[in-house]
């Protein structure tokens, strides 16, 4: 008796992937319509028929959400920055408490994932985490919201983005500190972290310090500010080519902690003291920024909270309920690392 025909058949008679077969079964606007004619006519000579009950069950809810997260570049095998650490614990719990399992993977921007979970059935919907410029996969995201994907993300605010967007006030971060920093007597600042369009949180919280000193009449006609990507070995070079300068400011804002922690250490090798030198601050307050040496002022954004957010607002959209992008408050944590006034 001859078997069956599947679709991992269809699958290798058109040199595709199986995924790809029951997306063009099923209509997917993801796949071509070259594609989707060539598999249904294999189909046909196979005598393949889709099994309308699996497909009907593999369309229930699974009670599983996908995490997706993007991969940093990091000083261990982690990949992953430590504030995502955070939110990830805090995330699981979150989505353990709703009654739901959590199906963590990580992706990056070449990868498929926008098509991922159309017809697999994997999980009920999708929270990106750590995917920073969304325009740099904006595509993909339209394509989420044409196949009625259900998706949150957490990142900077943006009016133009699809779907819902979960985030802290960067700005607000930015303002309050330097404004902190100003309160002690400083006068003389710098800034470490990108401030363009590819890094849309470091842009907020720069444009938070700009205004501080715009508000207190400190801004300089050139504001100094030296690109650093979030690690402490960009931190660590910022500083070095500050500090190579003939003269430096006495108080610096990082865009991250870890920035900052890299230009605490090029500080110490150069023989200076922080704050009595240079006063240092960052900004996401990962566990160790309360270790450093001397322990950092920064800035913190709730990742308990952010997680709850995040998987409350997607289990909402699962369920067909409104939704709306929020901005979480930041809070300012005061630590030894921008000390006193300066003399």
């Amino acid at each position: 008796m001859k078997e069956k025909a599947t679709s991992f058949d269809i699958a290798h008679r058109a040199g595709v992937s199986q995924s790809t077969v029951s997306r063009a079964l099923n209509n997917s606007p993801l796949v071509s319509q070259a594609t989707r004619d060539r598999i249904a006519r294999i189909a046909e000579e196979l005598n393949y028929k889709v099994d309308k009950n699996a497909s009907n069950l593999r369309k229930q809810k699974s009670n599983t959400l996908a995490l997706l997260l993007f991969e940093d570049p990091t000083t261990d095998d982690s990949l992953i920055n430590p504030f995502f650490l955070s939110m990830l614990g805090s995330i699981t719990r979150a989505s353990a408490a709703a009654g739901y399992d959590l199906l963590v993977s990580f992706q990056n921007m070449q990868d498929d994932w926008h098509a991922e979970y159309e017809d697999s059935n994997k999980a009920d919907g999708i929270i990106l985490l750590g995917y920073g410029e969304y325009r740099a996969y904006k595509s993909k995201l339209d394509q989420l919201v044409e196949q009625g994907t259900h998706f949150v993300r957490w990142g900077a605010q943006d009016k133009a983005h699809p779907g819902v967007n979960i985030g802290c006030d960067n700005y607000q971060g930015g303002f309050e500190i330097t404004s902190h920093l100003i309160g002690l007597g400083y006068t003389q600042f710098a800034f470490i972290g990108d401030n363009g369009d590819d890094a849309p949180e470091f842009k907020a919280r720069h444009q938070g310090y700009i205004d501080a000193l715009n508000t207190h009449h400190l801004l300089p006609e050139t504001p100094v500010q030296y690109n650093a990507f979030s690690t402490e070995a960009s931190g660590y070079a910022a500083m070095l080519r500050m500090l190579a300068e003939p003269v430096h400011p006495r108080a610096v804002v990082c865009a991250s902690d870890l920035i900052a922690i890299g230009a605490l250490d090029a500080i110490s090798e150069a023989g200076l003291k922080v704050p009595e030198d240079i006063a240092v601050v960052g900004y996401d307050n990962i566990p160790v920024s309360g270790y450093a040496s001397p322990a950092l002022t920064t800035v913190r954004q709730n990742t308990v909270r952010a997680g709850e957010l995040l998987v409350n607002a997607l289990i909402k959209a699962i369920n067909k309920q409104e939704v709306h992008d929020y901005l979480m408050p930041a809070e300012l944590i005061i630590r030894r690392s921008c000390g006193a006034s300066p003399e």
